[in-house]
């Protein structure tokens, strides 16, 4: 349970959305700038997951909520609120995964859990150079009255088959307004974020993580 809600959510954190300064433009080029622009951030974000139909049964959904934050390079938290409490913090040494409700902990050296996963969209250092390294990214045509950009990972090892991210642009801004995230079981994701806080300063102690008293941790 804990794999597949950090797969999930790291495509989901990855691109948090943003309001920058820009003259409109395309899906590719706000991601850019975002990239370039938005060094530490904070957001509420809601995510629903449908699975594909199976045996004749409709489609299942399942929403979830909480809050993220991320500070460039290689530092970010999310905290899963409900429908179950879990938390996911990278400290640019060791990715953990706590699960509340089982007082369990995982630990894994970040930069082998990382790898071509869409958590390097926020990790990453501010240069698009370095994404492409792992991801095909493309401008996507508009719809829903939104910018696309798609972005594909290169690996296919992984769980992911594409990720597209929606912007919004109005009154010379530019801001994240959707992602989708499908993934190589059908499965489809589908965040929306609000109270968007870019380049707010964070504590210092922001993205430290201890397990808990007495909590079962698991080294991997």
């Amino acid at each position: 349970m804990m794999d597949t809600l950090m797969k999930k959510f790291f495509v989901a954190l990855v691109l948090m959305a943003s309001c920058v300064p820009v003259a409109l433009a395309g899906g590719l080029e706000s991601l850019e700038l975002f990239v370039k622009t938005v060094k530490t951030g904070r957001a509420d974000f809601s995510q629903v997951v449908t699975s594909p139909a199976k045996d004749g049964q409709a489609p299942r959904a399942k929403t979830s909520s909480g809050t993220f934050e991320f500070s460039r390079p290689n530092r970010f938290k999310f905290v899963y609120q409900k429908p179950f409490e879990q938390s996911i913090v990278a400290d640019g040494q060791t990715l953990w995964l706590h699960d509340v409700d089982l007082n369990q902990v995982t630990a894994r050296k970040q930069a082998q859990a990382l790898g071509s996963m869409p958590a390097a969209l926020i990790a990453a250092a501010p240069d698009l150079r370095a994404l492409q390294a792992d991801y095909t990214l493309t401008d996507a045509p508009d719809k829903d009255a939104l910018q696309w950009v798609s972005a594909t990972p290169k690996s296919k090892d992984g769980q992911l088959q594409s990720v597209c991210v929606g912007f919004r642009s109005a009154d010379k801004t530019v801001a994240l307004a959707a992602l989708e995230i499908l993934d190589s079981f059908g499965q489809r994701s589908v965040l929306t974020f609000s109270k968007v806080e870019l380049n707010p300063r964070l504590a210092a102690d922001a993205f430290e993580f201890k397990p808990p008293k007495g909590a079962d941790v698991v080294q991997q």
